[in-house]
């Protein structure tokens, strides 16, 4: 009896700063090719965990209308930033990136200032889908430079920030140290008649040791003197609108994703009498894409990402990946341009990097390296 080659579906997010998830994913197959011959069933699923990518991942799953407009970028700038729209008979939804007006990705190293980074941006893509006809927003939070709770967003649909004589106080983090009241006077109105869906990449609360500032905050430039005077802004924008509209918030799961940017839309839609949630955006998009029946279908899941270590277990894609496949009974493997520490339920990994090489020498080759990776990965796994 001939053997069946075993199935493999590949589904990695982006490599950060490399590769999207669709030329991650090519390249992952395409090492599979290599490693099984032509006999190789490979089930290429890209996938997004509501950072850089969800918006391409989303519109190439639904069909969506891909519309482009210009934004405030995170410092001031005007940012060109896209969006999906998708109608039918009884929906009329949006699906939004923040790091489309805000993103780490849109700002060099050197240039990374999280005091002065607003999300402003991101509650404008808010208002033009809101005024193109959109009534469930889906907004990807991850991959933000920003660290601003979401007021600049929150300022962007009305909100007005208040210190103790009645200005308004100028953006910027530090900022909220100054804010005493919130006038909701002239939030959109039509944020009262919408559903916003908040798909966040991890599930870390606003403050302390595990919140938005001390995880986040140095890769997006942070020094350390800044972060216990970013966590003091941030407790107090986040203790001025729960007194305002009668809420707790801070502990919540997932509200430090994005630099605290669900905080903000929050106050926004609460204050509108609107609706919204929070969820995470691996499962979102996974549900999206059928990952589920797609792992179940395989013999072999290989996911990846740039970087898996401490913060993949806070709800990224390899995370969400790994769980689903030990839950359903599928091997699962991981290819990483870096690898410190590993979620429960992959069984294997390789790292993409090649020895000798820093991570960002790795970058400058492209999809070569997670090619070679991604067929030793195979030969040695399927060999068991």
């Amino acid at each position: 009896m001939t053997r069946r080659s075993p199935r493999i579906l590949v589904c990695p997010q982006e490599f950060k700063g490399s590769l999207t998830a669709r030329e991650a994913t090519s390249a992952i197959a395409e090492g599979a090719a290599a490693a099984l011959g032509d006999s190789a069933q490979i089930q290429e699923l890209p996938l997004a965990d509501g950072g850089p990518g969800t918006v391409d991942v989303c519109v190439a799953i639904t069909g969506a209308e891909r519309i482009s407009t210009t934004v405030t970028g995170p410092f001031g700038q005007a940012q060109s930033a896209s969006y999906g729209l998708m109608k039918n008979s009884d929906d009329f939804s949006a699906v939004i990136e923040s790091a489309a007006a805000c993103g780490l990705v849109l700002v060099p190293p050197d240039d990374r200032h999280p005091n002065r980074a607003s999300t402003h941006g991101v509650g404008e893509l808010i208002l033009d889908s809101l005024e193109k006809g959109a009534r469930r927003i889906v907004i990807g939070v991850g991959g933000t430079c920003t660290n601003d709770g979401g007021a600049g967003a929150a300022q962007a649909l009305g909100i007005r920030l208040l210190d103790q004589s009645g200005a308004e106080i100028p953006r910027g983090t530090l900022n909220m140290m100054r804010l005493a009241s919130l006038d909701t006077e002239k939030i959109h109105p039509e944020l009262s008649n919408a559903e916003l869906c908040l798909a966040v990449d991890v599930n870390n609360p606003l403050l302390g040791a595990n919140g938005a500032t001390a995880i986040y905050g140095p890769q997006k430039g942070a020094c350390d003197w800044q972060l216990p005077g970013f966590d003091e802004a941030l407790s107090t924008w986040v203790t001025t609108i729960e007194d305002a509209l009668n809420l707790s918030l801070a502990n919540l799961p997932g509200v430090g994703a994005g630099g605290g940017l669900p905080i903000g839309l929050l106050a926004a839609t609460h204050a509108a009498g609107g609706s919204i949630s929070i969820e995470s955006g691996a499962a979102l998009v996974g549900d999206l894409v059928k990952l589920r029946k797609a792992i179940a279908n395989a013999d072999l899941v290989v996911t990846g990402e740039g970087s898996t270590d401490s913060q993949t277990a806070f709800g990224k894609t390899v995370s969400h990946v790994a769980s689903l496949s030990a839950e359903i009974g599928t091997r699962c493997c991981v290819i990483s341009g870096n690898i410190d520490g590993l979620p429960d339920g992959v069984i294997d990994s390789e790292v993409s990097t090649p020895p000798g090489s820093s991570v960002e020498e790795a970058l400058l080759l492209g999809s070569q390296p997670i090619r070679l990776a991604a067929k030793k990965l195979i030969e040695r796994t399927i060999s068991r």
